[in-house]
C-alpha cells in the first residue's frame, strides 16, 4: 500500500513510500528490486529496499509484520508536522507512538493494526490521509468536528472541457461519449473564446455553428445533459471576451485569466469583481493561473474575491489538469470560510484527460471540502437550478 505523500495526494512529491504484510520478505524484495522500471538499486535488505526508478523518483518498499501495520501506516503517511503533533499528545495521556505502535507506560501496545484504533486510543476522530498537515484537523478530530470529506465517486458531471473547435483533440462528439462511458449525468462544453487566438478560441459566429452541434448531439444522446458553455477570457478591464448577446446563449460560462497576469494585487482583484459583477460567470476558471514549478499564482485578494463571488452565486473551479491543480488546498480553505461553492473540472483537452477528475477531487479533500461544498455533485434537476445566471 502506498504511504507518504503519495497517500495524503500531494501536488508533487520526492519520493514513494510502499509499506507490504507479507510472512516472507525475500521473495517481496526480488520482485521489487528486479522490476523493468529500476534503474538503480540504493539497497537491498530484509525488510527495507530502495530504488531509483526510470523517471529518478526514489521508491522504497517496506516489508512489516500485520500486527504493526497500521501504525506503521499511520507513521509513514505522514506529514511529519501531523506526527510531530500526535506524538506529543501521546506522551502527555501516557503513552508512546511510533511506527511500531501505541504503546503504554509498561511498554504493552495498546493499538498497533489499523491508524483508526490509534487516533481512536488518543481520542481523535479518525483523520483522513489528504487532511494530515497540522492545518488545525487535530483540533478538530479532538472536537469530532471534521468534515466528511467529498467521497471519490461523487461528482455527476464534467463542465469544463475543450474539443477541436478550438485547441482540444477530440471532436464534441468523442468527448460526449467518453463522458456517456465514464456514466457523467451531465456535461459543459466550454471550447475557448475569440481573444485566446494561440487557442483557436471561437468567434461569435463560429459560437452559434458550435451550438447548433451541440443541440444535435442532444438529441442524439438523450442519455446526457450537454450544456452550451465556454471557457470566456476575462480581459484586463475585467469585461468579459464576450457581448451579452453571445453569453445570453449559453447555459454556462466558466470565465478565466489567460493574459495580463502581472497586474499589482488591486488591478487584478478588481479585474475579477467586475467580472463576477457581469452577472454571466457560473464558475472563475483555474483562478490563480498558477502552472505547478512553472508559473507563480498571480497576486489578488482571494478572500474579498471569494466573499464576493458567494454572494454573487459564482463558483470556484478545482482545475484537476495535474499541472494546475487550482486552486490549491490553502486557497480552497480560504474560499470556504468565505463561503465559496465550487466545481470540480478536468479542464480537458482529449479523451484521456477525463481522468483527471480524481486528482480534482483529492485536491478538494485536501482543501477539506465535503460533497455539499462542490455543486457538480449535484444531481442534474438541482444542478441546473444552482448554475441558472
Amino acid at each position: 500500500m502506498a504511504a507518504g505523500s503519495v497517500r495524503r495526494r500531494k501536488e508533487t512529491i520526492a519520493d514513494i513510500d510502499i509499506l507490504v504484510t507479507n510472512g516472507k520478505p525475500k521473495p517481496v524484495m526480488d520482485y521489487f528490486t528486479t522490476m523493468q522500471d529500476v534503474r538503480q538499486v540504493l539497497a537491498k535488505g530484509d525488510t527495507k529496499s530502495s530504488v531509483i526508478l526510470t523517471s529518478g523518483i526514489q521508491a522504497d518498499v517496506r516489508v512489516l509484520d500485520e500486527k504493526s501495520f497500521g501504525a506503521a501506516l499511520q507513521y509513514f503517511t505522514g506529514s511529519k508536522e501531523h506526527n510531530v503533533k500526535l506524538r506529543q499528545m501521546a506522551i502527555k495521556q501516557g503513552y508512546k507512538l511510533s511506527e511500531y505502535g501505541l504503546f503504554d507506560k509498561k511498554d504493552r501496545i495498546v493499538a498497533s493494526r489499523t491508524e483508526e484504533e490509534i487516533y481512536r486510543k488518543l481520542g481523535l476522530q479518525h483523520i483522513e490521509p489528504e487532511m494530515r498537515e497540522d492545518a488545525g484537523e487535530i483540533e478538530l478530530a479532538l472536537k469530532g468536528k471534521l468534515p466528511k470529506l467529498i467521497p471519490y465517486d461523487a461528482v455527476r458531471g464534467d463542465c469544463h472541457m475543450h474539443t477541436t473547435w478550438s485547441d482540444g483533440a477530440n471532436s464534441t462528439e468523442e468527448m460526449v461519449q467518453a463522458c456517456i462511458a465514464l456514466g457523467h449525468e451531465y456535461i459543459a462544453i466550454t471550447d475557448h473564446s475569440k481573444s485566446t487566438v494561440i487557442a483557436n478560441g471561437l468567434d461569435e459566429k463560429r459560437v452559434l455553428k458550435r451550438i447548433e452541434e451541440l443541440d444535435k448531439l442532444q438529441r442524439k444522446y438523450p442519455e446526457i445533459t450537454i450544456l452550451k458553455g465556454s471557457e470566456c477570457d476575462i480581459l484586463k478591464s475585467g469585461e468579459l471576451d464576450y457581448k451579452p448577446a453571445i453569453l445570453k446563449k449559453l447555459d454556462l460560462v466558466i470565465a478565466s485569466v489567460h493574459s495580463n497576469f502581472k497586474l499589482n494585487r488591486e488591478e487584478m482583484t478588481k479585474r475579477y469583481l467586475r467580472a463576477i459583477d457581469s452577472g454571466f460567470v457560473t464558475a472563475l476558471g483555474h483562478p490563480t493561473g498558477r502552472l505547478i514549478n512553472s508559473r507563480p499564482p498571480f497576486d489578488f485578494d482571494l478572500e474579498r474575491v471569494a466573499v464576493t463571488a458567494a454572494k454573487a452565486g459564482v463558483a470556484f473551479e478545482i482545475n484537476s489538469n495535474p499541472s494546475r491543480l487550482d486552486l490549491k488546498d490553502a486557497h480552497i480553505r480560504i474560499a470556504k470560510r468565505a463561503g465559496a461553492r465550487f466545481l470540480i473540472d478536468t479542464d480537458s483537452h482529449s479523451i484521456d484527460n477525463l481522468r483527471f477528475m480524481e486528482l480534482g477531487i483529492a485536491q478538494a479533500r485536501r482543501g477539506w471540502l465535503e460533497a455539499k461544498d462542490v455543486l457538480n455533485t449535484l444531481p442534474k434537476a438541482k444542478f441546473l437550478k444552482a448554475i441558472q445566471r
